[in-house]
């Protein structure tokens, strides 16, 4: 019998279902069924992305069972994307597709050779993996194709060398470039590397010790705003990213259990605290309000500069806006607000509601929601300026955070993977779901 629980389609909340319904036709229509690769977003000749890719991988079992895609199709999808990513070029050659069991952040669709001269990046990889290791715990029947998704998986995961991509103060490095080396860069501070790390820990073949989670978790910043106490980090997509997989209910680390929550918790506090940001609107944008918040990284209508009833305003294209004290140019992304539904369901619905019908931000567009609008910068809809682009980045997490909102099965997915299990140990985690399975093991 399958480990997975049963599709309720019929007790669906019918808004619930839509946005999912939406948000999962871009893998549908945005992938290249030969190799599986998903683009990274609407844009003409634009190239895959791996962490859109991952996703993808993620969201076929929700899909099949919330009667979005069949079973069967799934696996070939599955079938397709795996077989790629294990015949694909790893060297050190500028136009391989990875090196070291890690990939290049941008793939041609087609060819998936690298593209753009773009890095070898770990936390990509991370989403990729992630993405690879749920497909693995989701088809566990016993024919050849699903046996051949479980092995093509866990092969490609246990090739990741974390070892060689660990920075000189323990920390992970963003990664690497065959005309350059290493990025000076490293994960360092909260964010959405929580994942990454959890992986590379707990790898059987190649990890890292805990020492180099120890190191990350030594930058952290413990914050209070609006009256709220909480893990800071301003993107509010930093606070879901890892949770798409992981149930982080219940679970502590050393830093949360000193300091009384979880990182569940902790991604509410998030939550509400970008919600009261918008209502104080220090910033004086047009549109925000307790129904209309939600800062991320995400599409902006810039870079230019405007003025607009007397004051200066500078906006920017893509960047990696935050609240309350990172970059906030009046942009919004509804999809991050999609993505907080687990935490904060009282202050997400009402909003997602004003989008839809007030702001009509979702029916007339073919995936939902796209990137992100400006109601400063006006635009000849409700919501302003409306990005022209939907990204992979943002509606594989609409799909997951609503399904683990409603069911929890992609958490549950994740809860019997052994990486995942080893990972958080390894990171110091215990309590809850971990300490229960240890009790079964």
């Amino acid at each position: 019998m399958p480990s997975h629980p049963p599709s309720h389609p019929s007790t669906a909340d019918p808004l619930l279902q839509h946005l999912q319904d939406k948000a999962f036709a871009y893998f549908l229509h945005e992938a290249n069924p030969a190799n599986g690769l998903v683009s990274d977003k609407t844009a003409p000749d634009w190239p895959a992305s791996i962490a859109a890719t991952g996703l993808a991988l993620s969201c076929y079992p929700v899909a099949v069972e919330r009667g979005m895609l069949g079973r069967d199709a799934a696996i070939q999808r599955t079938l397709a994307t795996l077989r790629f990513f294990r015949d694909s070029v790893q060297g050190e050659q500028s136009d391989a597709s990875g090196y070291r069991g890690f990939y290049y952040h941008f793939l041609d669709m087609r060819s998936g050779r690298r593209a753009w001269q773009c890095e070898l990046s770990t936390v990509d990889s991370a989403f990729l993996f992630a993405g690879m290791l749920a497909a693995a715990a989701y088809f566990d029947g016993d024919d050849a194709a699903q046996r051949e998704i479980r092995d093509t998986a866990n092969f490609l995961y246990q090739r990741a060398q974390w070892p060689w991509l660990q920075a000189a103060d323990g920390t992970i490095g963003h990664g690497w470039r065959p005309e350059s080396g290493f990025i000076a860069h490293s994960w360092q501070g909260y964010d959405e590397a929580l994942l990454l790390y959890v992986l590379a820990l707990g790898s059987p073949t190649h990890p890292l010790p805990p020492a180099a989670y120890a190191a990350w978790a030594s930058s952290y910043e413990w914050k209070r705003c609006y009256g709220i106490d909480y893990l800071y980090c301003a993107p509010l997509f930093t606070h879901q990213l890892s949770q798409a997989w992981i149930d982080f209910r219940g679970i502590r680390d050393a830093f949360m259990r000193a300091h009384g929550i979880d990182y569940f918790e902790n991604s509410r506090r998030a939550t509400l605290v970008q919600q009261r940001y918008a209502s104080a609107n220090p910033l004086g944008f047009n549109g925000y309000s307790e129904h209309c918040w939600g800062i991320t990284a995400s599409d902006g209508p810039g870079p230019a500069t405007r003025r607009i009833d007397g004051i200066e305003r500078h906006f920017e294209d893509y960047v990696g806006r935050g609240a309350p004290y990172g970059f906030d140019d009046g942009t919004l992304a509804p999809w991050a607000v999609v993505a907080s539904l687990p935490f904060a369901p009282e202050i997400v619905l009402p909003t997602v509601h004003h989008f839809i019908h007030m702001l009509q931000l979702h029916e007339e567009h073919p995936y939902g929601f796209k990137a992100s609008f400006n109601q400063t910068w006006a635009g000849p809809s409700p919501g302003g300026w409306v990005s022209p682009y939907f990204f992979g980045l943002n509606l594989g997490p609409i799909v997951l955070m609503v399904e683990n909102h409603r069911s929890g099965l992609p958490w549950q997915l994740m809860r019997g993977c052994r990486a995942i299990v080893d990972g958080l140990r390894r990171a110091g985690f215990d309590g809850g779901w971990l300490d229960a399975g240890k009790r079964h093991a």
